[in-house]
């Protein structure tokens, strides 16, 4: 009985441990999106301010 009360346990932490895992990576993901389109922007502003100059 205690080693069934074990295992639920440890099945149940490693359930914690996995979403948070799945968590970190998807705010990771998240941030880097935010990222990559916030550099997409800038490199669209800059060439249109180079085109402007010219």
């Amino acid at each position: 009985m205690n080693l069934m009360h074990e295992e639920l346990a440890r099945a149940h932490r490693d359930a914690r441990l996995r979403q948070a895992r799945e968590q970190r990576l998807a705010r990771s993901l998240h941030r880097a999106q935010k990222l990559a389109l916030r550099a997409e922007r800038a490199s669209q502003q800059a060439r249109l301010l180079l085109a402007r100059a010219l």
